[in-house]
């Protein structure tokens, strides 16, 4: 499949970039830091779901759009472009995908609704230590009667304070299960965190927490292969969101080459600064042939889906890191100052780099699936 949007992709992609730039700039999330850190702004998640993105990757059977993750992968570049705060990768990358793979039907018709109407807002709650990993969990579930009881701790849950619904990964004997939880169930405790990027993650324990047997979203579905496809989405989204920031950190170093002077000159004059801009949109080109892939693979559930989603989560780590680096140097001082806006992407950068495992974590990965 050749690596070209569509023209119906271009289009929602146009209407992403318009969106973000008029209601969700830089300017908006510098206020919802000095604000409290603030989430994100209610008006506008009610405008994205006016729009329809909230029903973007829902099946068509359950009144959705079903317009694919690559899609859906658009706007999460836009907003990657202008550091925009929303909970679309807590909710729909990650919440609705969730419902979307389960083969719990009477779960989906009954929680597809509230997320396409932006009420139902999920959180994913899987890591448990400093690193991501998917390997084993000590979170566990236990089955008495009609209720699983959940025992155990989450770490780094994105979205985590605003959430009505958690999607929990808990061992049960030697399986995986994921259940959809009450964010107010008794026994759950959440605690907010800030991290560099200004946004707000939780710390959220389970103590004696009651869940009814029919939120369990793998019923016959292995746990464990529900999980592996619902990561190859997580890591390909935030790569998508990556790929923005590596194209906005980009321009706007370039826009600074064009217009700073030294002794009374462009310094984008100086051929050694060129050639440092000539890598880094190299770099970026690979990168957006890289996310497209890994995007078109999870539309046409291609075998290999995991191995591009590592390639891109790997390679879009490492540019990202590598241009944000590069944009701070060649800005200068003020690149790291609140007066420019340069430093916010670096910063969003570092903690998107470390979302759902490093670039090393991937290339570990990749080498695994080769044989290594």
């Amino acid at each position: 499949m050749a690596l070209i949007i569509t023209e119906e992709q271009k289009m929602l992609k146009d209407s992403a970039s318009e969106l973000f730039t008029a209601k969700a700039p830089v300017s908006q999330m510098r206020e919802l830091r000095d604000t409290q850190y603030t989430p994100f702004d209610p008006s506008l998640w009610e405008e994205m779901v006016a729009m329809g993105w909230t029903a973007l990757t829902v099946p068509e059977s359950y009144n959705g759009l079903d317009f694919g993750f690559v899609g859906l992968g658009q706007i999460l570049e836009e907003a990657g472009k202008n550091l925009s705060k929303s909970p679309l990768i807590s909710s729909i990358l990650l919440g609705a995908s969730a419902l979307r793979l389960s083969d719990n039907e009477a779960l989906k018709v009954r929680s597809f609704p509230g997320v396409m109407e932006g009420t139902s807002q999920f959180a994913f709650a899987i890591q448990e230590g400093k690193h991501h990993q998917i390997a084993s969990f000590k979170t566990h579930a236990v089955l008495e009667g009609e209720n699983y009881i959940i025992n155990g701790s989450k770490t780094l849950v994105i979205d985590g304070t605003t959430a009505n619904q958690l999607v929990v990964v808990c061992q049960v004997d030697t399986n995986l299960n994921l259940f959809i939880v009450d964010a107010n169930s008794k026994g759950i405790t959440i605690s907010k965190k800030i991290l560099m990027d200004a946004g707000t993650y939780a710390d959220i324990t389970f103590k004696n927490v009651k869940v009814p047997a029919e939120n369990q979203l793998n019923i016959k579905l292995e746990g464990r292969l529900l999980l592996d496809r619902l990561m190859a989405i997580a890591y390909v989204g935030i790569s998508a969101e990556l790929l923005g920031i590596c194209e906005q950190a980009f321009d706007v170093t370039i826009k600074y080459l064009k217009e700073r002077q030294q002794f009374g000159v462009v310094i984008g004059t100086y051929q050694a600064l060129q050639h440092r801009a000539a890598i880094l949109f190299s770099e970026i080109e690979l990168c957006k042939s890289i996310v497209l892939k890994a995007l078109q693979s999870l539309d046409q559930k291609d075998p290999k889906a995991l191995k591009y989603a590592h390639l891109a989560k790997a390679k879009l780590g490492k540019t990202a890191k590598l241009v944000t680096n590069e944009a701070i140097q060649l800005h200068g001082g003020i690149g790291v100052t609140d007066d420019a806006d340069i430093g916010f992407y670096l910063k969003r950068a570092r903690v998107a780099q470390q979302l759902f495992g490093d670039y090393n974590y991937h290339l570990d990965q990749l080498a695994k699936l080769k044989g290594y």
